[in-house]
């Protein structure tokens, strides 16, 4: 009774269309990664970009500051008054590190990894 001809036809069409949604789910496994890899690297590639532009911007704004402090405080101490500016930024960015860098970032990383 179990291993009449219809049985063996029936099991071996569900191991046919088993393999056939195994290779389907590997594919769509393989692609996911790839749109996943593919947000990554353009966001990288735009954070890279945005921050080279704002770099820019800020050498610029800083000899700016620097050049119109020199004419009250004198040109050296202009340019030590912005490097303590920015020192200060940086020691704040250091405390801060965990709030403003850290847990935005694995935000932002989770949201894009793991949005269907």
């Amino acid at each position: 009774m179990l291993s009449n001809d219809r049985n063996i036809e029936t099991i071996g069409q569900l191991v046919e269309v088993l393999k056939h949604y195994i290779g389907l789910q590997k594919e769509y496994v393989k692609l996911d990664v790839i749109e996943k890899i593919v947000r990554l690297v353009t966001a990288a590639t735009m954070v890279f970009i945005l921050a080279l532009l704002l770099l820019l911007t800020l050498i610029y704004l800083s000899f700016s500051a620097a050049y119109a402090l020199a004419p009250t405080v004198g040109l050296g101490t202009a340019f030590c008054i912005v490097a303590g500016v920015y020192l200060f930024i940086l020691i704040l960015c250091v405390l801060f590190r965990k709030q403003w860098i850290e847990r935005p970032l694995v935000k932002f990383l989770a949201s894009l990894l793991m949005e269907k």
